[in-house]
């Protein structure tokens, strides 16, 4: 089943356990030119919810992606859905004031009620349930933080978040912890499948293996793909977790994060069914998943890194099984190990909206700061509200062409860290020659003054492109666990042998003369 999977998956190696326990529908490529009142690149939460309620609002919507429905970062989160703001309500309040902090904690509860008022009307059999969650500090550390957090939770309009003496996990004590009503869990590879037959029967029209190669706005507004058929469209959305439309404004302003998620089987009703984080950094999240009669599955992420900056998966994926070991006693055996990607804003907030320097009828949404799929619905209603000319408070907060004064250090932490990437330019390679790279592995190899990506297949067979991302120009490195290339300045991620995985990059590593 693993291989299967794998082979169908575009977004890496490794397969979570949304990937192996569901199929989604597949889809044409598109292979006409058409029109559409809204396109929508990227089907992913935020795509297909924006979709599903343009389509609800009568609009004619045509989504279009370059590999499935879902395949991207949703299929690879945890499937939290929270309003415990993983940066804190104390720090959204420092970045943007109480007024902030307040449409923040609205527009994450609004998101969690939506789905599920949406699945509820469409009828959507995705595992949803509504539960608890629970912040706790590690052993040891002051519960400072949790008196901080709690005072502006309420401030920020929680007002039934309250402190407990402890998480309901009988295995270990978590100590005194902030309990958070209402949160939420589902499959989300389900919802969408879901959201699916709900698209297409309000009329929307859903193409994927179809990239996405130019867009243009305005009174003309137009995407083209890479095999020439163009849709016209009055808007279009950019929703490819981070636009591919915009080559430097927003990903300043953003950092891609690698983020690693175990899978344990343990005894059905061991654990508490609950979403559980802790305040380190980066922080553990937990939650459960029901997979038969008899057992449960335990999800435990963290270990987080800048992406591409880092090549030890299989370390993090050991860190985090030890840590749920300890914890957890009842785990029985490890059955998934997966990565993925979050975008980190520097203001803690996500960009949705219109993209800056664009005309107004382009939007994105990006940022999702480790909450992809409530800021996913999000979007989905700002983007709908924006597009159906409707008035939305939140309009403000989620500004892509907003600055966070007080975010400055960070903004400019984020930045430097870029610049030191292209030092790489003056380094050796990983190996010095193509014969000392491993059958199914990649290395970067130096050649006169130029850097290649190289890969030897299965067969033996080299594969050599362009090291250089053809974003901004940062040297690629491997990614041994997905067995991908990534590059450590903006996140972009290409497989094996070159070919585009996700943004901002929008298009292949450059093939080699030999």
């Amino acid at each position: 089943m693993t291989s299967d999977k794998a082979m169908k998956s575009k977004s890496g190696k490794t397969i979570s356990l949304w990937m192996a326990t569901t199929e989604v529908p597949g889809h044409a490529t598109l292979t006409e030119n058409t029109h559409a009142d809204v396109c929508i690149v990227g089907a992913g939460i935020a795509g297909m919810t924006t979709a599903y309620l343009l389509a609800r609002e009568g609009k004619s919507v045509i989504i279009l992606d370059d590999g499935r429905i879902g395949g991207g970062m949703t299929e690879r989160t945890t499937a939290h859905l929270s309003n415990a703001i993983d940066d804190r309500y104390f720090e959204i309040e420092r970045l943007h004031g109480e007024k902030g902090a307040r449409l923040a904690a609205e527009s994450h509860t609004t998101a969690i009620d939506r789905i599920e008022a949406i699945v509820t009307e469409e009828r959507i059999d995705c595992d949803f349930e509504r539960l608890s969650g629970f912040l706790f500090v590690p052993p040891g550390d002051s519960i400072e933080i949790l008196r901080h957090e709690l005072t502006a939770a309420h401030r920020a309009g929680l007002t039934e978040v309250k402190q407990v003496e402890r998480a309901p996990i009988d295995s270990f004590d978590s100590g005194i912890c902030l309990h958070f009503p209402r949160q939420a869990q589902f499959h989300p590879l389900k919802y969408l499948t879901g959201l699916t037959r709900a698209i297409e029967r309000d009329g929307g029209r859903i193409f994927t293996g179809t990239h996405v190669s130019s867009m243009e706005g305005g009174t003309s507004a137009r995407v083209e793909t890479s095999n020439g058929y163009v849709v016209t469209a009055d808007a279009i959305v950019i929703a490819t977790n981070t636009p591919i439309n915009n080559i430097v404004t927003i990903h300043t302003k953003q950092a891609a994060y690698s983020t690693y998620v175990v899978g344990a089987r343990i005894p059905r009703g061991s654990v508490t069914r609950a979403l559980y984080w802790d305040t380190l950094d980066p922080y553990h999240y937990i939650r459960l998943h029901s997979v038969s009669r008899d057992y449960d599955m335990l999800m435990v992420g963290g270990e987080d890194h800048k992406s591409g900056q880092a090549d030890d998966g299989a370390r993090r994926h050991s860190q985090l099984e030890t840590w749920a070991r300890e914890r957890f006693t009842m785990i029985e055996k490890m059955e998934f190990h997966w990565s993925g990607q979050v975008m980190e804003p520097v203001d803690s907030v996500a960009f949705i909206g219109c993209n800056p320097g664009d005309p107004k009828n382009v939007y994105i949404a990006t940022g999702d700061s480790g909450m992809g799929l409530t800021h996913g619905t999000i979007a989905g209603i700002l983007i709908t509200d924006l597009i159906m000319g409707r008035k939305n408070p939140w309009v403000p907060l989620y500004d892509p062409s907003r600055k966070t004064i007080r975010a400055l250090g960070k903004f400019a932490e984020e930045n430097l860290n870029v610049v030191a990437q292209y030092v790489d330019y003056l380094t050796g390679g990983d190996v010095d020659s193509p014969e000392k790279v491993a059958k199914g592995e990649g290395a970067i190899i130096r050649r006169g003054t130029t850097k290649l990506a190289v890969y030897r297949d299965r067969q033996g067979i080299l594969h050599e492109r362009s090291a250089l991302c053809p974003h901004l120009g940062c040297i690629v490195s491997w990614n041994k666990l997905e067995k991908t290339w990534d590059c450590p300045c903006h996140g972009s991620s290409f497989n094996r042998y070159g070919g585009i995985i996700k943004g901002p990059a929008n298009s292949d590593l450059e093939v080699e003369e030999q």
